[in-house]
């Protein structure tokens, strides 16, 4: 992929910028007297609630020198301690003392603090732009580093689940405001639309399934069974958070839907779009729709070119 080398540019500042604001070139870091890797080293050991020295060497991407030495100045000043690992005994397990604890909260405390400010000086919506755009970045870096996958761990399932309307509305928004300009008048439609369908999921002919990365929806996608006829099943709200855009997760949702559509014996499964969308379509078409309508329309306050497509039961 041929990158505009601007954007490089640009992006290489950002990140120097973001460097020196946490302090990483020195200075108080994350409100300590202590070096970056220090507090990091703390941070994750804290989560493992114990780590020998080579594993967390691995995490942090530090020389073994370099971890020896850190860990020797962390366990003089009271805020590690070395155990011996089950099952052999000249493996040191590093954990926290009540002090290391301590160190740790206020560090939690700093850095929370850190961000909450810097989020509060943003508009309404753009906090959640600035953690899908770090989650894609840092995603592609590791696969750049370490050469493997950063294919996130996301469970499809289906059936409602508490703040389903409201997030799978707020994808919508967010990405077709994004996207086609479209604003209130097409978010108050979905949230209608889909408040009204999940009323109706005790209809067996009706299916709504979400992604779900630890506990937040990610992507969604429903068959609506009753608004087109009894054999004709309805595909809506198919939708991909930003941040995982490209890893399957759309093809695994379509797939769900689809093999629920054939199970119930519908004769057809009908969707609309909207012109310009090429990777949705080429998902749409590699699944076996074909393009059936198109006609323009402004029901969503921009002109658009909205398309119908139909994929008969196999």
């Amino acid at each position: 992929m041929n990158t505009d080398p601007s954007l490089v540019e640009k992006i290489r500042a950002a990140s120097r910028t973001m460097v020196r604001e946490l302090g990483f070139m020195g200075g108080d870091f994350a409100g300590t007297d202590l070096p970056p890797s220090a507090v990091h080293a703390l941070i994750e050991i804290e989560k493992e609630g114990g780590i020998n020295a080579r594993d967390l060497g691995a995490r942090l991407r530090l020389e073994k020198s370099c971890v020896s030495r850190m860990l020797r100045k962390l366990v003089d000043s009271g805020d590690l301690k070395e155990g011996a690992g089950e099952g052999d005994g000249r493996i040191k397990i590093l954990s926290l003392t009540a002090s290391g604890k301590k160190r740790v909260a206020s560090i939690h405390a700093f850095a929370c603090a850190q961000v909450s400010d810097a989020l509060g000086r943003l508009k309404p919506g753009q906090d959640r732009t600035v953690l899908e755009g770090l989650r894609l970045y840092t995603g592609a870096l590791s696969m750049s580093i370490d050469n493997r996958s950063a294919v996130p761990n996301i469970e499809i399932v289906s059936g409602h689940r508490p703040g389903l309307i409201a997030r799978v509305t707020q994808m919508h928004a967010l990405y077709y405001a994004r996207t086609s300009g479209f604003g209130q008048r097409f978010e108050s439609v979905v949230a209608g639309g889909l408040a009204e369908f999940c009323n109706r999921l005790d209809n067996p002919q009706n299916a709504i399934w979400t992604a779900i990365q630890g506990d937040e929806i990610v992507g969604s996608v429903a068959i609506d069974g009753d608004d087109m006829g009894a054999s004709t099943a309805h595909l809506r709200w198919f939708i991909i958070d930003d941040g995982i855009r490209g890893e399957g997760v759309g093809k695994r949702l379509l797939d769900a839907a689809l093999a629920f559509a054939d199970d119930k014996g519908f004769a057809e499964t009908h969707l609309w779009t909207f012109s310009g969308l090429q990777a949705a379509r080429h998902l749409y078409e590699k699944s076996g729709f074909a393009i059936a309508e198109e006609r323009a329309g402004t029901q969503w306050g921009n002109e658009v070119l909205e398309q119908r497509f139909v994929r008969l039961h196999p």
